[in-house]
């Protein structure tokens, strides 16, 4: 299903540029075809040669560094979970062992072959309704979302779409704040909110882009989904293809006219996907909340399974994870609650707000 193109709309912005601008960039047209290419995007470590040695126990569990960034070698039919423990009193439990877990896959269980327990970076994208309703609350929820990254690893790869009827890519993949805070600011709080729009594209672009295994979305919004393409069955389907991120949202829904499904759509989003849906009483408590998640996020156990029964495309899996241990009463695990195997059509990508390639964009004046 193909999403909207904010390319598309800035080219038609372009046609009443003076014709003195547009001549002034005819001599580029001569420039060859490599310099109007635009800067690839870092490549994944490639699948490994059938014939290499497959890794001993040691090596699957151990961390590795691919270009600098923070990875961990994953077998191709390995599934991995992020996992956060709490007891019956919702605090986190962070000192189990892998003898503590035990994977379910459709009813039945699993061989763990990788598990981990320590604080690695992730891929984050920070979706931020930009309706019309939002306009006296973004200070603040800029603010939270800023504190959520400052509170996180320093090694995480963060980018930002602002969203409203459409989705804005303002921020690719940095760690750099100033760059994330000049983003959050682009504020032009007008139109709907195509909140399941929003989060398909960004979970897509976390998909394609990031050299991070593992992914997160953080989502804030103060209203129902009034504007997509997508519905919620048709969201929460694409956000259940293996390697989706975990969803953490926030719900400002005070003045909301329809409080109880927008809440509820927000709390199977985040049910879903392994993360946690949040409704604050007052804007004053978002802040807190994102060192919350910031919180969750970096307290979870990776958790690798290979799946006993041969997988084909498409086809969706059931997941739970139970976890035991002496010493502590009832535990609760939560992780995602299943996956559709790869091979899926996957869903449509973030708009993007920064430049097209120059030889699209010269084109697209005409």
């Amino acid at each position: 299903m193909p999403g909207p193109d904010i390319t598309l709309q800035r080219s038609k912005v372009a046609r009443t540029l003076p014709l003195l601008l547009l001549l002034s960039l005819g001599f580029l047209l001569s420039l060859p075809a490599w310099a109007q290419e635009a800067p690839s995007q870092p490549q994944s470590n490639p699948t490994p040669d059938a014939k290499s040695p497959a890794p001993s126990q040691s090596e699957q569990d151990a961390p590795d560094m691919n270009q600098g960034v923070f990875v961990f070698r994953k077998n191709v039919d390995e599934v991995m979970l992020h996992a956060t423990v709490v007891d019956d009193k919702q605090r986190i439990i962070t000192t189990l062992d892998r003898g503590a877990f035990t994977v379910f896959e459709d009813g039945k269980p699993q061989s763990i072959i990788s598990f981990h327990h320590i604080d690695i970076p992730v891929a984050m994208g920070i979706v931020i309704d930009n309706s019309g309703s939002m306009r006296e609350k973004r200070n603040k929820v800029n603010q939270a979302a800023l504190n959520l990254v400052r509170s996180s690893n320093p090694k995480d790869e963060v980018f930002i779409v602002n969203f409203n009827d459409e989705q804005y890519l303002d921020q690719d993949f940095t760690h750099d704040l100033l760059k994330l805070k000049e983003a959050l600011e682009k504020i032009d709080a007008r139109g709907g909110t195509a909140l399941y729009d929003a989060v398909t594209a960004s979970a897509d672009h976390l998909k394609q882009n990031a050299r991070l295994e593992k992914k997160v979305i953080f989502l804030v919004t103060d209203g129902e989904d009034n504007a997509s393409s997508y519905t919620l069955e048709q969201a929460v389907k694409q956000l259940s293809l293996e390697g989706s991120p975990s969803v953490y949202a926030i719900g400002i829904l005070g003045d909301e006219d329809h409080p109880k499904r927008a809440k509820k759509a927000l709390q199977v989003l985040a049910d879903r996907t392994g993360g946690i849906a949040f409704f604050p009483k007052t804007l004053d408590e978002v802040d807190e909340i994102s060192k919350t998640i910031a919180n969750d996020i970096r307290n979870q156990y990776a958790i690798g399974y290979k799946p006993s029964m041969p997988r084909k495309p498409g086809e969706f899996r059931q997941i739970r994870v139970e976890a035991k241990a002496k010493g502590h009463g009832k535990l609760m695990v939560r992780t995602k609650s299943g996956y559709y195997a790869a091979g899926e059509a996957a869903s449509a990508p973030v708009s993007r707000a920064y430049p097209l390639p120059l030889g699209v964009f010269l084109s697209s004046l005409w």
